[in-house]
């Protein structure tokens, strides 16, 4: 600590070298921070009491096939569950100043929609006139404010799956729930009635009486419909997330991929740097060599600042992205692919030891060969 003085000295003697630098790892660890806040927000959707009691059961094969509506009420009797709701997801567009906008939007059963799903907030008369009318629908207030939509106002969505468009009347605004509020639901009789009653849904969503309950309820539900020419696999609110992440590939391995790779390039920067700096000294270190300056010195010093350069640089980064994220509505900017994007501590910590190990790798083999040289040599060298 005593030569710390020394090294932020050292690191401004070519002021416009250092910003570019930092500059330059700055923005490679915010792009790396952002990447790892991604990864971490679609691989750990939030669990909540209600959402750890909340089931999904979906076709056995793939999520892209559909269930019987008869199913419904089969599943409402097995031992266990308390409510249940079928829903579709309907793909609706929705046009805003000319251009198409994808929404989270579905039709579901209505009779036990809160009963299962008693996470979200909404006002008592606002639920009840959803469930009154079936032209009637509600929208997360995330949504509702990309939007500007208002209680009253009639929206007009068009399938990008289904040759349907739908007009609604919106009567509620609901926060929370296991969306956060993200999604648009209107009334399954509706929708079914507009395909001319083909009778599917794509999903149920059933709470269970305890989380204990949990893994018998899903064998239970699951074996009713071995047998049957559409077989079921019923899984947690959790799992079901992580399964739809799934069928965009493996993200965490592509993330991981870009990270490395940006962490190199890091590297290449920062050596850069660190080796011209070394380079203008040999004579400097040569002095300090014959002044009593021992090897392990002059190379701690030398991987001290490169160190110090790299982490200021990932500090700057890091926690720019973790202030700006934390002030932007990413459903919004991310169309509703993203609830939010939460840059945590530990990945903070993660990234400060990233920088860490930028600035030893940088200098290693520079600081190395410097505090090997023989001080009668870096002496003769002309700066």
């Amino acid at each position: 600590m005593k030569f710390l003085g020394l090294m932020f000295k050292n690191l401004w003697r070519n002021k416009l070298r250092t910003l570019l630098t930092v500059g330059s790892i700055a923005a490679s660890l915010f792009l790396v921070t952002t990447l790892l806040g991604m990864v971490t927000t679609m691989l750990n959707p939030p669990v909540t009491p209600d959402s750890a009691l909340r089931l999904i059961t979906r076709h056995k094969i793939s999520l892209m096939n559909t269930l019987p509506a008869s199913y419904g009420e089969k599943i409402r009797n097995v031992e266990g569950v308390e409510a249940v709701a079928g829903s579709m997801w309907f793909g609706g567009m929705y046009n805003q100043d000319g251009q198409d906008q994808i929404i989270a939007q579905f039709a579901t059963e209505t009779d036990e929609f809160f009963q299962v799903n008693p996470d979200m907030e909404i006002p008592d008369d606002q639920a009840q006139a959803f469930l009154e009318e079936r032209l009637n629908c509600i929208a997360g207030d995330s949504v509702a404010d990309r939007f500007g939509w208002e209680i009253g106002d009639t929206l007009h969505f068009a399938s990008n799956i289904f040759p349907v468009k739908v007009e609604l009347k919106l009567v509620g605004l609901y926060s929370g729930g296991g969306d956060n509020g993200g999604s648009v639901f209107f009334h399954w009789d509706y929708f079914d009635e507009a395909l001319d009653r083909p009778g599917f849904t794509g999903t149920y969503s059933l709470r269970v009486e305890s989380p204990e309950l949990v893994p018998e309820v899903s064998q239970r539900i699951d074996a009713l419909f071995e047998n049957s020419t559409t077989p079921t696999h019923t899984e947690t609110e959790k799992d079901f997330i992580l399964g739809f992440m799934s069928m965009l590939g493996n993200i965490q391995l592509l993330i991981t991929s870009i990270c490395l790779a940006v962490m190199f390039a890091v590297i290449l920067i920062a050596a850069n740097t660190v080796a011209m700096s070394i380079r203008e000294r040999i004579r400097e270190i040569g002095v300090m060599k014959a002044l009593g300056f021992r090897r392990s010195q002059v190379m701690g010093l030398l991987i001290g600042e490169s160190v110090l350069l790299s982490v200021l640089g990932t500090l700057l980064g890091s926690l720019s992205a973790r202030l700006l994220f934390a002030n932007l509505n990413m459903q919004a900017i991310s169309a509703g692919f993203l609830q939010n994007l939460v840059i945590s501590p530990a990945i903070l910590l993660l990234c400060l030891g990233m920088g860490v190990l930028v600035g030893l790798f940088a200098a290693g083999f520079p600081a190395w060969r410097a505090a090997q040289r023989p001080v009668v040599q870096a002496l003769r060298n002309i700066a």
